[in-house]
């Protein structure tokens, strides 16, 4: 079972938009040398939006090549369209990805029975590990409890990436899912508290820019350590709430910049962070004692 913090990596780019593969390579040594436990790539703080199809494969087939079996490697396959998704996530577990997440269909709004039907199809038709995902707030759809319990009898379907931020639902599928189906939060904010109740990780924008301490706060959290857990989860807790202060990846990528990481690129409908939030993030890595370059 994969466990601990997953960084919902984002996609660098040059001033013009297009890929920056180098700064890719370094932001993987920067996670790896970190402590990351595993690398998500192409979700939704990777832009998977406006990545073109052929893209969406370089980055894959890249961070695979690159990470060379040092970490799993997690392929952002979902799609609104079945067949899509079963096409991005054969394309994933052809370059050799470790497992997919697939957020649920969006803007068209399926049914709890469409929902499950999606996704026993790409299951059936790819063999490779599958993580669902929920975030109503950006799909308009909300994949139930008892949806998730039906597709969690499916062998492949392994976890589900709840980014709810509700610890109600987290603990309700914790008691009731099988043992060996895991729980991972897709909320920051409320990760802590998941992996202090049984969760088995967090899919971390936080992580971007704190790889060590989200390693570490994840390790106390599910070793019972809540003491070292709260204390760390306190030092992150204002990069928790700040990076989504305007919408993913916007502040996170202003955030690598400014630690010399990435360079400025962001691809339209998002444009760069407002001037007016610059100093709500700058004070928020200070408290988390991350320095500007």
């Amino acid at each position: 079972m994969l466990q601990g913090s997953f960084v919902a990596i984002v996609t660098p780019m040059l001033a013009d938009g297009s890929l920056d593969i180098p700064s890719l390579h370094h932001l993987i040594d920067f996670h790896i040398d970190a402590g990351t436990d595993g690398i998500v790539i192409v979700g939704t703080t990777g832009e998977s939006p406006t990545v073109d199809y052929d893209e969406h494969r370089e980055l894959i087939k890249t961070t695979v090549n690159y990470v060379a079996g040092r970490i799993p490697v997690i392929a952002g396959t979902g799609a609104n369209a079945t067949r899509e998704a079963i096409e991005l996530t054969q394309a994933a577990k052809d370059l050799g990805a470790d497992a997919c997440l697939l957020v649920a269909p969006y803007y068209n709004k399926p049914t709890q029975e469409g929902l499950y039907q999606h996704y026993k199809a790409v299951a059936e038709a790819v063999n490779i590990p599958q993580i669902l995902y929920n975030v109503p707030g950006r799909t308009g759809v909300d994949l139930s409890n008892e949806t998730t319990l039906r597709l969690a009898e499916i062998k492949n379907i392994v976890g589900i990436k709840d980014a709810t931020g509700s610890i109600e639902r987290a603990t309700d599928l914790i008691i009731r899912a099988p043992k060996d189906f895991a729980i991972y939060s897709g909320d920051d904010a409320t990760g802590m508290a998941l992996m202090l109740i049984g969760g088995k990780g967090v899919i971390s924008v936080t992580a971007n820019v704190a790889p060590k301490l989200m390693h570490e706060m994840c390790m106390a959290a599910m070793s019972g350590k809540t003491a070292e857990a709260c204390a760390i989860n306190a030092q992150l807790f204002a990069l928790h709430q700040k990076l989504f202060v305007e919408a993913n990846p916007i502040p996170v990528k202003w955030v690598l910049n400014q630690m010399g990481l990435i360079n400025t690129g962001i691809r339209l409908p998002l444009v760069p962070l407002s001037a007016s939030n610059h100093q709500s993030l700058l004070n928020a890595m200070k408290n988390a004692r991350i320095s500007p370059k």
